[in-house]
């Protein structure tokens, strides 16, 4: 485990759990609620309280998709679910590269044409082309700064998606603002079914108070900004997001006391929905990369200790 430090800030990073953040703690106060998910497998039974999502975010229908010509097999990496999630990076360690008191950079590599066999295989049905990805994080005088930049590494063409999934610790009464022009219906598993406008109960541009709802839904066309306000002593938190991440994935899950608000860049199973427009698959030629960063700014004057 890592820990940054800025000022009454206190963030901890775990480079062997998929570059997660433990903790993230503004003035004693918890920002993220760490959440230990079994079906992870993975995850080693951690409590994370954020982590990368890459090279492909949220569910990929049944681990198939076609590209290039090539049919292609992943394996299922969450327990009861057919549908592979998140990539495969957060299954594995990563390696620090930079490191000061406030600010940390991790790198992961994934290239199965180094292995043999059936560590080569089952390294294919991860993910079945070579990349690097580098991953950022920086405690700044407001808050938090994530960076995310993956890199083909391949030598043929590989398509790409890529966000970040933060678990906000909530209390009754928060409200969630944002603009976005449709909204993703799903499936008992997760899968878009169909889309709507954001109107009525799925508009959020003038904030809803979340209690009672269950969502984990894909917004599209999301504006960049995301506000999560808090009652009492509870910090508010702003999400800037840059305008590779044209997605907003809501999981709330309220009665747990988090909300998981994670800018990313593509629809789900984003790569099997060609006929979409704007689904948000970046493909990238070999040595071409993509990334984005995401600023979590904290209100501290609603701290405890502060008018």
């Amino acid at each position: 485990m890592l820990e940054l430090k800025n000022n009454t800030q206190r963030l901890t990073i775990l480079p062997e759990t998929g570059g997660a953040i433990g903790q993230w703690q503004v003035k004693e106060h918890d920002i993220l609620h760490p959440v230990s998910n079994p079906a992870l497998r993975r995850q080693n039974g951690v409590a994370v309280g954020g982590y990368p999502l890459l090279p492909y975010v949220n569910r990929l229908a049944a681990g198939r998709f076609s590209f290039g010509g090539e049919e292609h097999y992943l394996t299922p990496n969450m327990e009861g679910c057919p549908h592979p999630i998140h990539g495969n990076s957060w299954e594995h360690s990563w390696k620090v590269v930079h490191k000061t008191d406030t600010h940390v950079v991790l790198h992961f590599d994934h290239n199965p044409d180094v292995l043999e066999g059936a560590e080569q295989e089952a390294a294919k049905r991860e993910w079945p082309y070579a990349y690097r990805a580098a991953l950022s994080y920086e405690l700044r005088a407001d808050g938090l700064c994530v960076s995310i930049v993956v890199e083909n590494r391949d030598k043929v063409a590989q398509p790409v998606g890529l966000g970040f999934h933060p678990f906000f610790a909530a209390a009754a009464g928060a409200r969630l603002t944002f603009n976005a022009e449709k909204v993703w219906l799903t499936d008992a598993q997760g899968l878009p079914v169909d889309e709507a406008p954001c109107e009525g109960e799925w508009s959020f541009s003038k904030g809803q108070v979340l209690d009672g709802r269950v969502m984990d839904n894909c917004f599209a066309a999301f504006g960049g900004v995301a506000q999560l306000e808090q009652p009492g002593s509870f910090p508010n938190v702003t999400i800037e997001a840059d305008g590779i991440f044209s997605h907003l994935v809501v999981f709330a899950q309220m009665q747990e006391g988090y909300i998981a608000v994670e800018p990313v860049t593509s629809m789900t199973d984003a790569i099997n929905r060609p006929e979409i427009a704007g689904r948000g698959v970046h493909v990238l030629q070999p040595g071409q990369s993509c990334g984005g960063m995401m600023n979590f700014r904290v209100e501290t004057a609603r701290l405890a200790g502060e008018e």
